[in-house]
């Protein structure tokens, strides 16, 4: 990767990763399993390519669910701290970051709110983002 890699990991630090630039998109999901599988109102996720992610160290001791109901959501966690870390979606062609693992600030901001409407009442506001009931047309 070069000098304008990205780096992350969980609360341990056993899992690291870097990821290299430019993200696909960044956004606030408001639906139920995202607020699930982060325990609070909503996840903030990056999207990248497979081929621009790459592990540094803990990738083993990675524990991964995929959700069987579900027809691309999946959760990878530490198995150390249970720290949410990147995940593969199931076409195995988009790594889903958590933008609370990264070490360093991302070279954009959210840019939309999706499932909001599946958002939970005492959520945050849309502050002034784009909102949409499902995925936007354009993803």
């Amino acid at each position: 990767m070069s000098e304008s890699s990205i780096h992350g990991g969980c609360l341990c630090g056993a899992v690291t990763f870097e990821v290299e630039p430019p993200f696909k998109l960044m956004a606030h999901c408001h639906c139920s399993r995202c607020r699930k599988g982060t325990g609070t109102g909503h996840a903030t996720n990056l999207a990248v390519d497979a081929g621009q992610l790459r592990w540094l160290s803990g990738e083993e001791a990675i524990t991964r669910y995929e959700l069987p109901t579900a027809k691309s959501f999946g959760k990878w966690f530490c198995s150390h701290c249970g720290c949410p870390v990147p995940r593969l979606r199931r076409g195995g062609k988009i790594m889903i970051v958590p933008a609370g693992s990264l070490d360093t600030a991302p070279p954009m901001s959210p840019t939309d709110h999706i499932f909001w409407g599946s958002r939970a009442p005492w959520g945050c506001a849309s502050g002034g983002l784009p909102t949409h009931d499902e995925y936007p047309a354009s993803w």
